[in-house]
């Protein structure tokens, strides 16, 4: 459990490490299958979540970990950051502080 604590708190002093204005859109890759099954909270987010926000693409990649990766200008890889050990809720919340918002809800007319 401290290991888990640790990681999540190195995590978020990495992604304090840049400048948040630089990014301008996302892609999380990840596989669709084997690790992504062995975490139900991170596969609710990248199934039912992530596709609702603004500027991020969801990107399948036959045994890719979850990652969420930051571009910038010409789609310029700013950042990985890993999904793994994070609940639904702290992956919404780091996508959210970011700077991605939802995208506004349509209806159907």
């Amino acid at each position: 459990m401290k290991l888990v604590i640790a990681s999540i708190c190195l995590f978020f002093v990495i992604c304090a490490a840049y400048e948040d204005s630089d990014i301008v859109s996302a892609r999380i890759e990840t596989c669709r299958g084997c690790s992504l099954n062995r975490l139900p909270q991170v596969k609710s987010f990248v199934m039912d979540d992530a596709p609702k926000y603004d500027r991020v693409e969801v990107k399948f990649i036959s045994g890719a970990p979850p990652e969420l990766i930051l571009l910038g200008e010409g789609d310029q890889e700013l950042d990985r950051l890993p999904l793994a050990n994070l609940s639904r809720d702290q992956c919404n919340e780091l996508i959210e502080s970011k700077g991605f918002t939802k995208q506004s809800q349509k209806s159907d007319l």
